[in-house]
């Protein structure tokens, strides 16, 4: 996939699942799952042990299917071995500059954390496709989203933190691009009772809420 198909598919999904799991093995029938639910893209952090592993199976199986990334990349070494592995996009929980010029170098995307409206002008014109805005439910949430379009409105924002069901579509009606959701889809409960299905459910329902605040 070129970088602007990549681009593309993450707009048009408008969901970014967050797979923070105790398991590689896990992180993998999470994303299954929630594939199986209609969801074509997950981020799986690099917090799950065995991450890197899991990323190159379900980058080998799913191959263009699936837009997959990896989460929490604290530097460029970790950014370049993601990317190796199979990452189409990558994301941090805080600006790095470092890290974004890795992932522009391999024409992947970026999606740098950032929170006021220095951190997120400065993340933009460092290059980042999309701006993570974290931890966004302290700040207020989708009011925050709205907030910032305001004299930002050429950013494209990712709003993560607070975002579930019922505020999906408030977050997509104050601009956001996408919503990043993450425990509110795939929760620790969940995987210990072995209930993936429940997540292929969730999965249907999220991209409906999408639909629907898309209208």
């Amino acid at each position: 996939m070129t970088k602007s198909q990549i681009r593309s598919s993450i707009l048009d999904i408008g969901i970014v699942p967050i797979v923070r799991t105790n398991s590689a093995e896990s992180a993998i029938r999470s994303i299954e799952a929630i594939y199986a639910g209609g969801i074509r893209s997950a981020e799986i952090t690099m917090t799950v042990p065995g991450a890197v592993k899991a990323l190159e199976k379900l980058a080998d199986a799913f191959g263009d299917k699936m837009v997959l990334g990896a989460g929490t990349v604290l530097d460029p070494e970790t950014a370049r071995i993601c990317i190796l592995a199979g990452a189409q996009f990558l994301v941090t929980p805080a600006l790095k500059t470092s890290v974004i010029e890795v992932s522009n170098r391999y024409s992947k995307i970026i999606c740098p954390g950032a929170l006021t409206p220095t951190e997120v002008l400065t993340a933009w014109e460092a290059g980042a496709d999309f701006v993570k805005i974290f931890p966004c439910s302290n700040m207020g949430g989708a009011k925050y989203i709205k907030a910032l379009k305001g004299p930002l409105p050429q950013v494209e924002m990712i709003p993560t933190g607070g975002v579930n069901l019922e505020t999906a579509a408030d977050f997509l009606k104050a601009g956001s691009a996408a919503v990043a959701v993450g425990s509110e889809l795939i929760d620790a409960q969940t995987i210990k009772d072995g209930k993936y299905e429940v997540f292929t459910e969730r999965a249907r329902q999220y991209l409906e809420a999408v639909k629907k605040a898309r209208g």
